[in-house]
């Protein structure tokens, strides 16, 4: 397993087309007798094939709106959001959820796994919309051998500790081959030795497969394995520079070119 990547080490795939891009994404919510809430207010944003940009901002900044905006589950009151150069804002239900199930992973804080049901019928519950469950369990085990759970592939859900839950949902989120990942505290429930586990395995698969990652965290341990760090607060959208073993609070200056938002362990 590799260890993180130091800032002057780190790749930078921003000269790529992006494939994520938020257009001036904007969600408001009407307010009886006041200003409406601005959950997300304008957001622009170009997250690159393989990137990872890795997202921070207080409990109702409009994170998860902004996750869920992308993801095409709200519908924006304005600006559009453009996969792979198409605008999916603009998809009927039926093909948003077509585009979901092959362009998209979601991974969730929540373990949405079923009891009972083992390892590898858990991974596999995505790709059985589009294949039959032999194929579907012979695609999706190398990925799980990848993540570390070959011997485990028959165990029950509930046998498995909560590294190896999140690793099964990050199996399901990739099995289809999504071009985006979107991953909503992914390491929330973890302690900080399997939090660092499961972002070295998620970032080490998304550059080997070209992924774009937008990861939703309150981990500080995030912010070593991504590319790019940004926060949303009062739902704006901007760049920080967080500070080792503590999560982001204050924006970058933007006449400052040599603050990238990428933090390594002193």
């Amino acid at each position: 397993m590799s260890m993180a990547l130091s800032q002057s080490e780190a790749p930078r795939p921003q000269a790529r087309p992006p494939m994520l891009e938020l257009r001036e994404l904007v969600k408001h919510y009407p307010a009886v007798g006041g200003e409406p809430v601005r959950a997300v207010d304008g957001v622009s944003l170009e997250v690159a094939a393989g990137e990872v940009v890795a997202l921070y901002g207080p409990s109702g900044s409009g994170k998860t709106t902004l996750l869920l905006m992308i993801a095409m589950l709200l519908a924006p009151s304005a600006g559009s959001v453009l996969l792979g150069g198409q605008d999916v804002s603009q998809l009927s239900e039926r093909e948003a959820s077509a585009f979901r199930l092959s362009e998209l992973g979601f991974i969730r804080q929540s373990f949405d796994l079923l009891p009972g049901v083992s390892t590898i019928d858990n991974a596999v519950l995505k790709l059985l919309k589009s294949v039959r469950w032999r194929e579907a369990q012979r695609q999706v085990t190398p990925l799980l051998e990848r993540l570390g759970l070959g011997a485990r592939l028959h165990h029950r859900a509930e046998t498995l500790s909560m590294g190896e839950r999140q690793r099964v949902m990050i199996a399901r989120a990739l099995s289809t081959n999504p071009r985006l990942l979107l991953a909503d505290e992914p390491t929330g429930s973890l302690d900080t030795h399997r939090s660092r586990e499961v972002l070295e395995l998620l970032r080490e698969l998304c550059l080997e497969r070209g992924v774009a990652v937008l990861l939703v965290s309150h981990d500080p341990m995030a912010a070593v394995y991504a590319d790019r760090v940004l926060e949303l607060r009062d739902g704006v959208l901007s760049d920080c520079e967080p500070t080792w073993g503590a999560p982001p609070s204050a924006p970058l200056s933007a006449s400052d070119p040599t603050q990238t938002g990428i933090v390594g362990p002193p």
